[in-house]
């Protein structure tokens, strides 16, 4: 039996999945958590295979945590389920160790067929990621870093779209005020635009947030 943890913020994923599962013969949900400083304690009280997280979940602030997970609990792996953007943050998430990454628009089957191959050592993302990443593979280190923003910069511009400022999101990050100005710096010039506005209605129209 696969032992998953799932860690979301909203009871009606809990329930949806927990009942989904309630009678699976290959997967039990063994526990639920609503916050990120409870998964470290889950992970170090019960045995989890597969850790199910969504990239929103409260106390996650960077990609870098989940790095930590992973390091300090190599025998778990992870699955995010998550409602941003698989096209932008699903190259990340595998690039920062985890085993797949499925949208909360699929079907709870498709999250079922996903957590079996992710213990049979699969990585699972959507197709059209998968050719997009083994193209960006192929390309120049220019072009990728024209066309590819790095983990800590989404984050920033993450919290620069829901109106933080640079000293907030160096205190969430825990990174100097004038690194954050600097990946501030560079996004506009990734996404080639000159104020704070254009790069957030830019950043949404090619769904990078």
């Amino acid at each position: 039996m696969i032992k998953v943890c799932l860690a979301d913020n909203h009871p009606v994923t809990h329930f949806g999945v927990k009942s989904y599962f309630k009678d699976h013969d290959q997967i039990s949900i063994v526990a639920n958590v609503g916050n990120f400083s409870m998964v470290r304690d889950i992970l170090q009280t019960k045995e989890i295979d597969i850790l199910i997280l969504d990239l929103e979940l409260e106390g996650l602030s960077s990609i870098f945590e989940i790095k930590s997970i992973l390091k300090n609990f190599p025998k778990t792996k992870i699955v995010i389920f998550s409602d941003l953007a698989e096209q932008m943050y699903a190259p990340n998430a595998i690039k920062a160790g985890v085993s797949g990454y499925v949208h909360k628009t699929e079907k709870l089957e498709t999250l079922g067929h996903s957590i079996i191959k992710v213990q049979e050592g699969k990585i699972i993302i959507n197709e059209t990621v998968r050719k997009n990443m083994a193209l960006i593979a192929k390309q120049s280190k220019s072009e990728r870093l024209y066309r590819k923003l790095s983990n800590r910069e989404i984050e920033v511009l993450r919290y620069l779209s829901d109106g933080k400022k640079n000293n907030e999101i160096s205190k969430i990050l825990n990174l100097n005020e004038k690194t954050i100005s600097t990946y501030k710096l560079r996004l506009l010039t990734k996404l080639n635009v000159t104020n704070l506005v254009d790069l957030v209605n830019k950043a949404k129209t090619l769904e990078i947030i």
